[in-house]
């Protein structure tokens, strides 16, 4: 029996052949990616382009710039059920059980599908950098800052990633998975992305703040220096700390979750 560092070495290995068999398989099958970003351009310009004139942005800044910090987070949280569906349309196949039955490392295939929808949400944040620059968008923070930003929104894609990967191995049907897709939205808009949480009922208002996606986007906002609402509760004063703190708990709450999951299924 191998020891942890043969056992270690193997799960690298699988895990890089798995990456590159998720990258493989969009190559072939680019359509759902391609529509993925153009749905997120799209979302941009409407955003910009119809709602922009009727928003009121705190300080008076900029529209784009209000807005781009809370779409960079957004787009992390769209992928979640590109994640599920990926994970769940495996399962179904049979190319789970056949991983099974292959001398592959268990955790190989979550950790291959985690790294490729990373890349992917990296690709995205870049189409989406464009986007932003092209409708007007601008960061004020210096070029360290905007790369803290940046770490941010893609911290929070990983903790989403084992979200994903969880819902795959779990919901049964293409209706629950729909159903993943279809609460993204409001989870998205119960965040401080577009709306003040003051604004809201007040236990609305408190979920809101203390909503992941909150927290991200208004970490990412301070280091930008884009214009944001602030707010008094812990919160908002702390959204720096809860924009770190937020994705290691739900990465150490659904990773073992999705490799539990995972390894039940072998039973």
């Amino acid at each position: 029996m191998p020891g942890p560092t043969g056992r270690a070495a193997a799960l690298l290995a699988d895990s890089t052949t798995l990456t590159r068999r998720a990258l493989a398989h969009w190559r072939r099958d680019p359509g759902p990616l391609v529509a993925s970003l153009g749905f997120n351009v799209l979302f941009v310009l409407m955003f910009v382009y119809l709602f922009g004139g009727a928003l009121q942005v705190p300080g008076g800044g900029s529209y784009p710039d209000f807005l781009m910090p809370g779409m960079f987070a957004m787009t992390m949280l769209f992928g979640v059920g590109l994640t599920a569906a990926a994970v769940a349309a495996d399962r179904e196949r049979g190319v789970t059980d056949r991983f099974r039955s292959m001398p592959v490392s268990p955790l190989a295939p979550l950790v291959g599908r985690a790294v490729a929808d990373l890349l992917f949400a990296t690709v995205t944040l870049g189409v989406m950098l464009v986007t932003a620059l092209a409708v007007g968008w601008r960061a004020t923070g210096g070029t360290g800052r905007v790369l803290a930003a940046l770490g941010l929104v893609l911290l929070l894609r990983f903790a989403l990633v084992w979200v994903g990967s969880w819902l795959g191995l779990t919901l049964t049907g293409q209706t629950a998975l729909t159903g993943v897709q279809t609460l993204e939205f409001p989870l998205g808009f119960l965040s401080s992305a577009f709306v003040a949480p003051a604004t809201m009922p007040g236990w609305l208002g408190t979920v809101a703040d203390w909503n992941p996606l909150s927290a991200t986007v208004g970490a990412t906002r301070q280091l930008l220096g884009n214009p944001g609402w602030g707010g008094e509760s812990w919160a908002a004063q702390h959204q720096l700390l809860l924009a770190v703190l937020w994705p290691v708990a739900l990465t150490l709450v659904f990773l073992p979750l999705a490799v539990h999951r995972y390894r039940a299924q072998e039973r």
